[in-house]
């Protein structure tokens, strides 16, 4: 007799998620018929009840916004990581009854980390951009950290809103240097590294504000449309581009690892991406 064991997907709104895809893929490859994988609706203020009233078949979530944050106070224990960056986009749920223990990863990093190894960013970064000031631009931050660049520029609309990031990156001992999206044109094509977390459509402006040379690797994080209008913009003009797909595919790989306690099929979740992205209209 098999043992249910369940996992999902909360955010709001979540119903757009790929990420049931991505793990239902691995599911599949590795033979755990047992599994089952789904999207929950979850706003901030159902999350609490949500987390109590899981019973003992959940393995694990994976959150998306706006619950990366808010979910920290609700937990049993957080990884350094994810402490450090002060996101949380993964709850591994250990234990039954009384002893269980919720505990919050950060795979984020190790996506963006593995995303831009693919486009050749390995290390040695030495200038870099990061565009936004949400949760994901925390990441950012100690992704390029990581690939050694600790004094990275970062664009953000309002200043003032970015005292959370800057509370993060000081943790990180990353020491960037604010400035506003309207000035990101004349500087970002002159970097290693862009990583731009912005919505979609946030970034054409500037995109269309682009010189008319670029010489690093961009990140968009953002993934629909595809290609963004920043993405086509950096390409056109002569730069790298890594879709942000590949951070989500490669996040999620980890959260498999992580949830099941095996070496995640990375080969059969690429495929079933590239095969959703591909019967998506652009």
């Amino acid at each position: 007799m098999t043992t249910l064991r369940r996992a999902a997907v909360l955010g709001h709104p979540v119903r757009h998620s790929l990420s049931p895809l991505l793990h239902r893929a691995a599911y599949d490859a590795l033979a755990l018929d047992d599994w089952r994988y789904d999207a929950v609706d979850v706003t901030e203020d159902e999350l609490a009840g949500f987390l109590a009233g899981m019973d003992a078949t959940w393995a694990g979530l994976s959150l998306t916004m706006p619950l990366k944050q808010s979910v920290m106070p609700l937990l049993d224990h957080v990884e350094p990581l994810a402490q450090v960056v002060g996101s949380v986009n993964t709850v591994l749920v250990q234990g039954r009854g009384a002893g269980r223990v919720l505990t919050g990863a950060n795979t984020d990093v190790h996506g963006l980390v593995a995303a831009l190894g693919e486009a050749g960013v390995t290390g040695g970064v030495r200038s870099a951009a990061v565009i936004g000031a949400g949760a994901t631009a925390a990441s950012a931050l100690a992704a390029l950290a990581q690939l050694g660049c600790a004094t990275p520029r970062v664009y953000v609309r309002s200043p003032a809103r970015a005292g959370g990031l800057l509370r993060a990156a000081h943790r990180m001992g990353v020491e960037p240097r604010l400035g506003r999206i309207d000035d990101a044109p004349d500087e970002v094509g002159r970097v290693d590294v862009v990583v731009s977390t912005l919505p979609a459509h946030a970034a054409d402006p500037l995109a269309a504000a682009l010189p008319g040379e670029v010489t690093g690797v961009l990140l968009d994080v953002c993934y629909d449309p595809r290609p963004t209008a920043l993405s086509a913009a950096w390409a056109a003009r002569g730069g790298g581009v890594v879709g942000g797909e590949r951070m989500l595919l490669h996040q999620a790989v980890e959260q498999v690892r992580l949830m099941t306690g095996r070496p995640a099929p990375l080969a059969a979740m690429a495929q079933a991406l590239v095969g959703a992205l591909a019967s998506t209209p652009v």
